[in-house]
This record gives C-alpha cells, sequence and structure tokens, in this order.
C-alpha cells in the first residue's frame, strides 16, 4: 500500500538524517520560493522573532536602518495566504469517476483548507491565529496547526454592494453535461440571492471574447439579466485568454467605487486557441488588477478540467479557485459563498512562522509550494500575498521535529496584511509551547484531527516527497475518517472518509 511505502520512505529518511546530524552536518534545504528554511535545522540564535520589515517604498536613498539586522532564516517559515479548495474538490470528483487524480493536481494545503475550523474568530477586520499541534508516534515528531480566521460573514448583515462580471466559458467543450447547463442554473439563482443595489456583467467566450451584458444594477433589471444567462449557448474553441481579458475591460468600463469588484471565470480551462499561458495572460490585465484592485475568482467545471491554468490565473491573480462537479456543490458556491463573500478584510495577506531555534530541530510546511515567499519579503508589502474575506479560516500545518526533551517555547506565528480601503499594514501574532502539544494526532481537536487526516489523504494521493510524520496505511487512515464522521457526525467529514475509502481500494 501506498501508506506504508511513504512511512517506510520516512523512517529511512529519518535514519539518514540521523546519521548527517552524528557527523556534524548542517541539514539544510531549498525551496523554489526563496530561502524559507523547510526541512533546516533552527539556526543556533537568541532571537527567532519574524524577519526585518524590508526598506519602506519611499525610502530616499532605498536603504533602512533595519537592513542592518537581517534575521537569519534558517529558523523561518513565510507564504501568502491561500484559500483554495478546488485539488480537493477535483480529487473527489476523479475518485469518483473510478480514477486516481494526478498526482501534478494534489495540493495539500487545498485538502486541509476544505474544512471549515472553530478557530476564534476577531472583533473586527483582520485575523485572530490559533497555534496548536500533536505529537506523533514517530520519535521527536509532531503536526503543528496554524489556524488564522476573519470576522463571520453575517456581522450586522453589512457589506459594500459587489460589481461582478462574469466571464463564461461558452467552447465546445463546455457541451458536456455538468458544465454551462450547471453555470447557467447557478448564475440564474444566484442572480436572485444578490441585492437589488450589487451589479453584474456577463463575458461569454469561446474563438473569441463578447459582452454579452455590460455593468447593469440588480435593481429593476433581474429580468433582462435572467434572459442574458438562459441565452447562452456552447460555440467553438477555447480562447480563455481573451476572456479574461474581455473581462477586465468590461470590469473596468462598470467600475463602481465603493463596491467590491470582481471578475469571476467559470470555465473547465482548456485553453486550446489564442493566448494559453497564464502569465502572459495576467500580464495583459497587470494594469487594471494593480490600479483598480480587481480580484479574480475561478470556477472549475468538468471531468477534464486545466488545474493548472486556473490554479495559476487565481494565485497571480489576488484570488482563488473552487471546483464544482454537481448542483449541490454550485448552489454552495454560487448562492452561499459568493454573495456572502463578495467582501475582502484582507489584501496581500502573508504568515511568517519562526520555531525556537533551542527547541526545533527540523519543520517543513505541507504544501503552499506555489505560494512560499522569501523570509525578507514578509514586510515588504509591494509583494504580493492573499486576498481574503469574511468567515474564511486558513490552516496551515508543519511537521516538526523538536530536540529531545525539549520544553518551553516552540513557535510564533505571525500574520501581516493590508486594509483593503486604506492599504494599511497590521500584524496579529500567535505562540505555542511545548507542553501545550497534545498526546496524539488522534486524540487531539476535531480540528486538528480534521486537518491531519486530509493532510494524509494528499500525502498518499501525491505520491511524491511530500510525506509526513507517522502516515498510516490508507486503511488505517480510512478508520480513523469513519471513526471522526461518527464523533462529529458531519457531512463533510463523511465525505472525506467515503473518499478515502474509494482510494484505498484503487490503490
Amino acid at each position: 500500500m501506498q501508506g506504508v511505502r511513504t512511512m517506510e520512505r520516512f523512517r529511512t529518511r529519518k535514519a539518514l538524517l540521523a546519521l548527517m546530524a552524528a557527523s556534524g552536518l548542517l541539514l539544510t534545504a531549498c525551496s523554489g520560493g526563496g530561502d524559507t528554511g523547510e526541512g533546516s535545522k533552527a539556526a543556533d540564535r537568541p532571537e527567532y522573532g519574524a524577519a526585518e520589515p524590508a526598506p519602506a517604498h519611499g525610502d530616499e536613498d532605498g536603504t533602512s536602518e533595519r537592513d542592518e539586522r537581517r534575521e537569519d532564516p534558517g529558523h523561518l517559515s513565510t507564504f501568502a495566504l491561500d484559500v483554495d479548495t478546488a485539488s480537493y474538490d477535483y480529487a473527489r470528483r476523479s475518485l469518483a469517476d473510478g480514477r486516481l487524480p494526478d498526482p501534478s493536481t494534489v495540493r495539500p494545503e487545498e485538502f486541509v483548507n476544505s474544512f471549515r475550523q472553530d478557530y476564534e474568530r476577531p472583533d473586527g477586520d483582520g485575523f485572530s491565529v490559533t497555534v496548536d499541534g500533536a505529537r506523533t508516534d514517530d520519535e521527536d515528531w509532531s503536526l503543528v496547526r496554524v489556524g488564522l480566521a476573519t470576522r463571520t460573514a453575517e456581522r450586522g448583515g453589512e457589506r459594500p454592494p459587489a460589481a461582478l462580471t462574469f466571464v463564461i466559458d461558452v467552447s465546445g467543450s463546455m457541451d458536456e453535461p455538468g458544465r454551462l447547463d450547471l453555470a447557467k442554473e447557478s448564475l440564474s439563482v444566484m442572480t436572485d440571492r444578490l441585492r437589488d443595489d450589487d451589479s453584474v456583467a456577463l463575458v461569454t467566450f469561446s474563438d473569441e471574447a463578447e459582452t454579452v451584458l455590460p455593468m447593469t444594477r440588480l435593481d429593476g433589471n433581474r429580468d433582462e439579466i435572467q434572459d442574458a444567462l438562459s441565452d447562452l449557448d456552447t460555440q467553438d474553441s477555447t480562447n480563455l485568454g481573451a476572456g479574461v481579458e474581455t473581462g477586465y475591460e468590461t470590469a473596468v468600463e462598470g467600475l463602481r467605487e465603493g463596491a467590491t469588484n470582481r471578475v469571476v471565470l467559470i470555465s473547465d480551462a482548456l485553453a486550446n486557441t489564442g493566448d494559453t499561458d497564464a502569465d502572459s495572460i495576467l500580464e495583459r490585465i497587470s494594469g487594471e488588477r494593480r490600479e483598480h484592485g480587481i480580484t479574480l475568482f475561478g470556477v472549475g467545471v468538468g471531468s477534464d478540467y486545466g488545474d493548472a491554468l486556473m490554479e495559476r490565473l487565481a494565485d497571480k491573480g489576488d484570488g482563488h479557485t473552487v471546483y464544482v462537479s454537481d448542483e449541490d456543490e454550485a448552489r454552495k458556491v454560487f448562492s452561499e459563498q459568493l454573495p456572502r463573500n463578495v467582501d475582502l478584510t484582507a489584501r496581500d495577506a502573508k504568515a511568517q512562522v519562526a520555531f525556537d531555534p533551542e527547541t526545533v530541530e527540523e519543520f517543513r510546511l505541507i504544501g503552499y509550494d506555489n505560494r512560499r515567499v522569501a523570509d525578507e519579503d514578509f514586510r515588504d508589502d509591494r509583494v504580493d500575498g492573499g486576498e481574503v474575506g469574511p468567515g474564511h479560516t486558513v490552516t496551515a500545518l508543519y511537521a516538526v521535529r523538536t530536540e529531545p526533551g525539549a520544553r518551553g517555547h516552540l513557535a510564533t506565528a505571525t500574520v501581516r496584511w493590508l486594509d483593503p480601503e486604506t492599504r494599511d499594514p497590521h500584524e496579529e501574532t500567535g505562540d505555542l509551547e511545548a507542553d501545550a502539544l497534545d498526546d496524539s494526532v488522534w486524540s487531539a481537536s476535531r480540528g486538528l484531527r480534521t486537518a491531519a487526516t486530509a493532510a494524509y489523504f494528499a500525502d498518499a494521493l501525491g505520491r511524491g516527497d511530500r510525506d509526513l510524520p507517522d502516515a498510516p496505511r490508507l486503511d488505517e487512515l480510512a478508520d480513523h475518517a469513519d471513526d471522526l464522521a461518527d464523533s462529529t457526525e458531519s457531512e463533510e467529514i463523511r465525505g472525506l472518509a467515503e473518499a478515502i475509502d474509494t482510494a484505498n481500494r484503487m490503490m
């Protein structure tokens, strides 16, 4: 079984690391997103705070007094916040269709963030920070959970009006049941749920892009909008680049000051005509994104789905992605999540975790491979982070090896974000002590057990080198998930347990 191979690989590597440590070698690791310290031995230093701020953009000589005191990044881990969930939902769709998901589409953080956590919520805009963890049966290894939460979306029912530009794929591939038909029905229901002071625009694309409906207030115009939706029909090729570019042009033309302006891309992302490169597409709309702060919300559909393209567009387009495969998921996204969460509470949000070099021997962040940020860029507010709205939770899991018999402080997590309106920076922190670790992952809190189960599942499906400590066999993980679903009576966790059981029978 995959779980057995994973556990054997981990134990082999652990033995090798022990030999290296005995030889006095320094453990190091490389990260594509900068020197984040993942997998490295914590630096032997008395200081372990967050990285010092970068020079302010307006400094006359481009330097700062803080530059004289650069922190050693060996004990730091920095990443942009991400609330995407598409990877988990697409994996479930693949398993339901009788095939294992392509390992390249498995992103552990999206599995983990598919489950709402019960973190304490802040009173106003910004974040609360929760840091906890539990020990595993692998000696000195623990799972540490960093949890961030925004205020609830229902606070007083207040939010600014929304100006939403829907960019809808009407190419031939969208003719498959569960694609355009699902999008049309979902948008029709959503139109009835939006407020009178909200606005929508419709852009379609196949081999070319067309603005079907300019930005239109819902008040008195719902019938016109519904008619435009019902007339949508599939055509030819998929020129996704033209659709995104025209969508942003339409959004700028209908820009509303004081409103949340957002482009909602609905597509199977199987681009085959025109510009098919995410970076090139984003460069063509970079001015609109930066000047007007228009965010991109990607909704993936279809059994064949261009996951990599959609994920990159959303990550680099200051937004996030979801995937829908049936009416229930579509109703949840369009009728509940999007109307309620069109507001933003934080822009360019980043997290940095500082592990105490006195107590932590080794650590690595699980997932977030495409969201790593150089440690020195944590407080450089010119560097993109993640956009987060009300009602969201963000969870990051770390595999952490502590020093034998470690006592005292383990880690400090700091989240930094910009106010969506003023762009003023804010920070919040949370700490974890060694004696606060639970004795076992499987007897820890519901939230930590759920996050661990989802991460172990992603680890098995990914079939790569992202293995976690003390990884159970997949049949054992299915039993843990069943127990968790029974004790919580959660439909979401029951769905996770069923997906793990399906994968176990196929691997």
